[in-house]
């Protein structure tokens, strides 16, 4: 199996020293209900006229809640990437670099969960009951697909590819955004940058490997749980809306699934990742 080379290691754990903590990175002190989360751009009813004529309040509401199970959903992902990683550290046989790169990756996505986790704790809103543990396939795929196997890290490049796009849509709109929402996306998106790399190159040596009958099979094991994951993202459950204030959840989020502009966002969120695996040969599709 191709492994990452042992200089690029180097270099992503170079660049992750020093660590600074990111709860000590971010302006708690400007976390304000009176804003929005998300720019209205990314939010889910986003184009839609039922949209336009809610209260700006209710606007605001529904991008907080709406980035809070965006962010519930990192909770999950690191949550399997941390639990991974540390049951991979036993199996090394002394290669340094990558050990180190390793704790470096833990380091930071525990720091992430941290984040996200002081973001709920001082927001003192209710929080939704998550649908993203009950992702029985995705569960099963991340924590018991052997680690060095494309399965597992198809999975890993998803997971991180499709957050990242909306991270990096969010902070174009730094003057639309609460402060200390930016600060959080921009600790997430400079991390996440080096962990992204490091997912590229070693899936890339994996998957060009495959045989034709190989990647034949893996397509739609991958394709349901590419799905599954960026829906579960991008289109929230009716209880989000009704948190946010809007009654009858299920008529909200019937209109977002029918929402083109939110098809289309959908898309260029997740063009990166399918452009990625359709490098390799393998063709994705998250409708």
């Amino acid at each position: 199996m191709t492994q990452p080379s042992s200089e690029l290691l180097e270099h992503l754990s170079r660049n992750s020293t020093p660590y600074l903590d990111p709860l000590a990175r971010v302006d708690w002190e400007a976390l304000s209900l009176e804003s929005f989360w998300l720019p209205e751009e990314a939010v889910s009813l986003h184009g839609i006229p039922e949209f336009d004529a809610l209260p700006l309040e209710r606007r605001q509401a529904l991008s907080q809640y709406e980035f809070i199970n965006f962010i519930e959903g990192a909770l999950w992902l690191e949550s399997l990437f941390m639990e991974r990683i540390s049951r991979s550290m036993g199996h090394l046989g002394g290669d340094l670099s990558r050990a180190t790169y390793r704790l470096h990756e833990l380091r930071e996505e525990a720091g992430h969960s941290l984040m996200f986790l002081e973001l709920m704790r001082r927001s003192r809103l209710p929080m939704p009951r998550t649908r993203f543990r009950r992702f029985n396939l995705a569960n099963l795929l991340g924590r018991h697909a052997p680690y060095e196997s494309p399965a597992f890290w198809i999975a890993v490049l998803i997971g991180e590819e499709v957050p990242d796009r909306m991270n990096r849509l969010i902070r174009k709109h730094r003057d639309d955004i609460c402060p200390t929402i930016y600060d959080m996306i921009t600790v997430h998106v400079i991390d996440e940058a080096r962990h992204i790399a490091h997912a590229r190159e070693t899936l890339g040596g994996m998957v060009d490997q495959l045989s034709p009958l190989q990647r034949a099979l893996f397509r739609p094991v991958m394709n349901a749980v590419f799905s599954q994951f960026v829906h579960a993202f991008y289109y929230p459950r009716p209880r989000i809306y009704e948190l946010a204030g809007l009654s009858d959840g299920r008529r909200w989020a019937r209109l977002a699934r029918q929402n083109t502009q939110r098809t289309a966002f959908v898309d260029r969120c997740v063009e990166s990742a399918l452009r990625v695996l359709e490098d390799h040969g393998l063709k994705l599709n998250w409708r």
